[in-house]
């Protein structure tokens, strides 16, 4: 059910975030000639010979030390190394083999993992072959011989990866599934939201294969649809760290948003909207997901007249960024509205998949142009010329004008809001880009 993961790791500026930039097609590590300026895990998506799989690029991993970045860094490292399928180990073989190689070397060893050795900065083969040899040292197997920057050798490396990957029984037509993660901070409801929706008995409930993930996805079809629901709920495993716990569930929801199309938010009724919520919250909206905000123990709360629709602008106060995901008051543990969540669910997904011709675009643009005059700055209007919609999951509008400057976001906003009211797009964040096409008139 799960696309498998594969891990980047590696000391300290040996080219992994270039490396993971390339995989993935776009600059999304910060990628600079200074160790440690990846600190956080980044994820992306790829495939390779018709196999999706999802990367994590890493920090690097640093000798033992008190920094609390280095030592958050391996942390980091050591996190995505459990939840790997596959692990990258890169090297520099400018610098040859060094102590915090051997190191790593032994740590993945204990991990007991696909690892596939990698030896980057080889821009001229010739030159370094011999240096090559050094690196069977580490007891690894043969070392593949990639430039990140150059993009030499890294089609060999990612056959290396399809030929590691799980080979399970990963159902290949989830198309017709919609996957629904349940994201929230701990103890907010979501294993009973999920154990209330499942009680039927009617659904294959299957591990994810291989891994020390302990993540579930679970099948449900009922009359609304069919469905995989990706349970983010707290840790069934041991772990010695506390802090470790936090970082491993904080990683475990990062993955399932990017995996899920829609996000039900769930938010403690007793408690509101906590910062915790609110991060959790911007990431279902940085990624692009459908998202639907369940406020659970909603049967706990004192309610008194004007109670819900008070509570629900206290909500969108909160989290402003989120005013377009509908809100439903739930109770996991009694099943109230619960049943209401399936055509929420189904409602959101067909909106963040929503592709809207460019004539409709293009009438729309017109008449929101003829009611609000684009602005002008020192003298000189903006000029819209169209709009088309270039993808979606999340719907993504460019819209062509002769300045981006002038392209201001309330302007931006009343677009957005435009398209809103005329189709819906309940549920779902909407992207507009601004294109510039230059006007033989505008000087």
């Amino acid at each position: 059910m799960s696309k498998p993961t594969v891990a980047i790791i590696g000391k300290p500026n040996v080219g992994k975030s270039t490396f993971f930039n390339y995989l993935v097609g776009e600059r999304r590590a910060i990628v600079e000639d200074t160790p440690g300026v990846t600190r956080d895990r980044i994820y992306g998506e790829t495939n390779w010979r018709g196999k999706k799989f999802t990367i994590i690029d890493t920090g690097g991993i640093e000798e033992k030390s008190e920094d609390v970045i280095a030592s958050q860094m391996r942390m980091q490292a050591e996190i995505a190394i459990e939840l790997a399928d596959v692990i990258l180990f890169i090297t520099d073989i400018q610098t040859g083999v060094t102590s915090v190689d051997k190191e790593i070397a032994l740590m993945l060893k204990k991990a007991k993992k696909e690892i596939i050795l990698v030896c980057n900065k080889v821009d001229d083969y010739k030159k370094f072959q011999s240096d090559l040899y050094e690196f069977y040292n580490l007891g690894l197997g043969e070392p593949h011989a990639i430039s990140s920057a150059n993009a030499q050798g890294i089609g060999d490396v990612l056959d290396a990866v399809y030929e590691h990957l799980p080979k399970d029984d990963e159902d290949e037509n989830d198309e017709d599934k919609i996957k629904v993660a349940v994201i929230g901070k701990p103890n907010v409801g979501k294993s009973s939201l999920i154990n209330k929706i499942l009680g039927e008995n009617r659904l294959i409930v299957s591990n994810i294969a291989g891994t020390t993930r302990d993540a579930i996805d679970s099948e449900f079809e009922n009359s609304h649809g069919k469905y995989i629901f990706i349970d983010t709920a707290g840790l069934r495993r041991h772990s010695k760290v506390d802090e470790k716990i936090e970082k491993y569930s904080v990683l475990r929801t990062s993955l399932a948003i990017e995996r899920a199309d829609v996000c039900i938010l769930m938010i403690d009724a007793n408690e509101g909207v906590t910062e915790q919520d609110a991060k959790i919250a911007g990431e279902a909206h940085e990624s692009g997901k459908a998202v639907i905000i369940a406020i659970n123990k909603w049967d706990e709360y004192e309610k008194e007249n004007g109670t819900l629709e008070q509570y629900t602008k206290d909500v969108y106060n909160k989290l402003s960024y989120l005013s377009y995901a509908p809100i439903v008051f739930i109770s996991a543990k009694t099943g109230q509205r619960v049943d209401k969540i399936f055509d929420m669910i189904n409602e959101v997904s067909n909106n963040n998949a929503m592709r809207i011709p460019t004539s409709n675009l293009n009438e729309l643009l017109a008449e929101a142009i003829a009611m609000v005059q684009p602005p002008t700055d020192k003298g000189r209007r903006l000029k819209i010329y169209y709009m088309t919609q270039v993808s979606t999951k999340p719907p993504t509008f460019a819209v062509f004008v002769n300045s981006k400057k002038l392209f201001h976001f309330s302007y931006q906003r009343y677009l957005v809001n435009k398209l809103r009211q005329e189709y819906g797009f309940n549920g779902t964040p909407i992207r507009m880009l601004a294109r510039e096409k230059k006007d033989e008139d505008d000087e």
